[in-house]
């Protein structure tokens, strides 16, 4: 914590700070300040020392690193004390899993820089390339019985667009239920998975999931996906800093959790106006098979409502849609 500390400190500056004060004010020796500056310098960030006047970090847009110093830059150290950030891990989801049976409050985030196996919905893999993108996992544990949960999987997509929005400038669109698009191409997929009490059926916690595609060039997608799936950058030209998108979709969440659910009527205000789902022509997918439809409207419980080739009327509240029709 040391590092993470004295990087914040240095990145919070914009002119010399003394290793006295630094290591006064986190209450440590100077030589472990020095240790620190050494060991962020190793790591590419480009800090100059000069006698009698400290450290200096001098920017550099090159690094664009997600690590917990980089979090401090933006978020209270309370905050900070329930973040996990790791380099590389399986799933974020299946880290924050263990975590939360071993008692992790709410509000318990996993980041990391990289997933080997990360998931999304239907047992699809989401690819998570290393030091590009946002793959991250909130805790929730809403005092709720399940059939009230699947909400919370649309508020999410509406607090990242809004940390998108407010980060780049660059507003995304949503594909029902939870696929945030930029130009018809997804950059975001979130996956929630429920764990409910056996006995009382009472909700013990949601872990909601959140890849973002961040500053992956065009030819970073394999082959199979670069038609469908993009990122902020190859779509606007611009590298986004992805400690800040982080921690503004940290602050976004956390206010959603305040809100849920008795704001619903606002979530569900601009959750319709993102939406472009409705009014075009789709494919209901459950299981192996799907049928053509209609999306007709998103309801007040943000389920879908549809209308299939022969004139009936739906509402489906989970699965999968798409917008191309297969021939």
């Amino acid at each position: 914590m040391t590092r993470d500390k004295v990087l914040a400190i240095l990145k919070q500056n914009n002119d010399y700070v003394s290793g006295e004060k630094i290591s006064a004010g986190l209450g440590v020796s100077r030589m472990a300040v020095s240790q620190a500056v050494k060991s962020l310098r190793n790591d590419g960030y480009n800090i100059i020392s000069v006698t009698n006047k400290g450290y200096l970090l001098q920017e550099n847009p090159q690094i664009d690193k997600l690590t917990i110093g980089e979090l401090m830059t933006y978020l209270p150290e309370e905050r900070i004390e329930q973040i996990l950030c790791l380099d590389t891990i399986d799933s974020t989801n299946t880290k924050l899993r263990e975590l939360a049976f071993d008692n992790a409050p709410t509000g318990y985030v996993v980041i990391a820089n990289q997933q080997t196996n990360g998931r999304g919905r239907r047992g699809r893999s989401f690819v998570s390339p290393k030091d590009t993108g946002i793959y991250m996992s909130i805790l929730l544990r809403p005092d709720c019985l399940p059939h009230e949960c699947p909400t919370i999987t649309a508020w999410t997509a509406v607090s990242v667009c809004n940390a998108i929005e407010k980060v780049t400038g660059i507003s995304p669109s949503i594909k029902w239920v939870n696929d945030l698009l930029i130009n018809n191409k997804k950059i975001c997929g979130i996956l929630s998975e429920l764990s409910v009490e056996s006995e009382g059926g009472h909700v013990q916690h949601i872990i909601v999931g959140i890849g973002i595609n961040t500053n992956e060039e065009s030819e970073d997608f394999p082959d199979e996906i670069k038609n469908i799936a993009t990122s902020i950058y190859a779509e606007t030209g611009k590298k986004t800093t992805r400690a800040q998108l982080a921690a503004e979709i940290i602050n976004e969440l956390d206010a959603m959790m305040k809100d849920w659910p008795h704001e619903r009527d606002r979530y569900l205000k601009q959750y319709r106006k993102l939406n472009i789902t409705t009014g075009k022509d789709i494919k209901v997918i459950s299981g192996n098979s799907g049928k053509n439809a209609k999306a007709l409207e998103i309801n007040k419980d943000f389920s879908l409502k549809v209308m299939y080739e022969d004139g009936t009327i739906a509402d489906i509240s989970s699965g999968e849609v798409s917008t191309k029709l297969s021939t």
